[in-house]
């Protein structure tokens, strides 16, 4: 009875939901399932296999980086969650602090930083090397994603691994296990979870993500991202093919959601039948 009771003060929650989340995609689905004249037609999602080359790229350079964020991030979330105290608190703190600057900020600061009379190329001379021809590239890209999207990594590792007992860690130790053992059999295993939401935070906006590639990229390789915008504000504005191309990418993400998800469970599983 309470619940039923209480059950009004989600209201304002599905009020949001309708108007920002279900409402927008049933106009993405119309759009996608439409034509210019709103006649019914599969054409603009059939007509998607032209840009297949674009879809790929960006899964692959989505998925460097989200490979590089995770072999970067998992030693700094394991440091963290291993600090004591107020040197736990600052390290935190250093991780979110980039994230209190707009992001279209920090990306224009890597153009400075790449560009061939950046900062970078400038050391490099000093000391005989270049100029590189840095920006403008896939590196720079994937650099650019790694960069904005290190946290997302970093910071559910760490959530997981601080609730990780050292006296586990301890009894590993105890029964004889060396270093390589006690990552291998205690604490990979443990982080899974953590590594799951990090792969998946970070996949997500590095394969949507348009704002680096075309500042970093220069519009060279254009991701996904890139091909959505210029359907929708650019000079080719299609909103039919762009809705098409929004809702095959959406369901691409929620297919790889749901796949991590159930890995995860797997491994869930698995540790507790270990």
């Amino acid at each position: 009875m309470a619940k039923k009771k209480n059950s009004w003060l989600a209201a304002p929650f599905g009020v949001w939901m309708a108007f920002f989340t279900l409402i927008p995609l049933g106009v993405v689905v119309y759009f996608a399932l439409t034509d210019s004249a709103g006649a019914f037609t599969f054409d603009n999602l059939l007509g998607i296999g032209q840009h297949a080359g674009t879809l790929l790229r960006s899964i692959w350079l989505g998925a460097i980086a989200t490979v590089l964020c995770l072999i970067l991030g998992y030693p700094v979330a394991y440091s963290i969650s291993r600090a004591k105290g107020v040197s736990q608190q600052t390290m935190v703190m250093l991780i979110m602090l980039p994230q209190w600057m707009n992001f279209l900020l920090r990306t224009y600061a890597w153009m400075t930083l790449l560009e061939n009379n950046g900062l970078i190329n400038k050391f490099l001379g000093l000391i005989g090397i270049g100029p590189l021809s840095m920006i403008n590239t896939s590196g720079a890209v994937v650099l650019g994603m790694v960069y904005n999207f290190l946290p997302f990594m970093i910071l559910p590792l760490y959530s997981v691994m601080t609730k990780i007992d050292k006296h586990t860690i301890e009894a590993a130790q105890d029964l004889g296990a060396n270093g390589l053992n006690v990552f291998r059999r205690v604490i990979l295993p443990l982080s899974v979870p953590g590594i799951i939401t990090g792969i998946t935070m970070v996949f997500v906006p590095a394969v949507s993500t348009f704002v680096i590639s075309k500042l970093l990229g220069g519009g060279k390789d254009m991701l996904i991202g890139d091909l959505i915008e210029m359907l929708f504000a650019g000079t080719a504005v299609n909103y039919n093919v762009g809705s098409a191309l929004s809702l095959v990418l959406m369901i691409l993400i929620v297919v790889c959601m749901a796949v991590m998800n159930k890995f995860d469970d797997g491994e869930e599983t698995g540790a507790l039948i270990a």
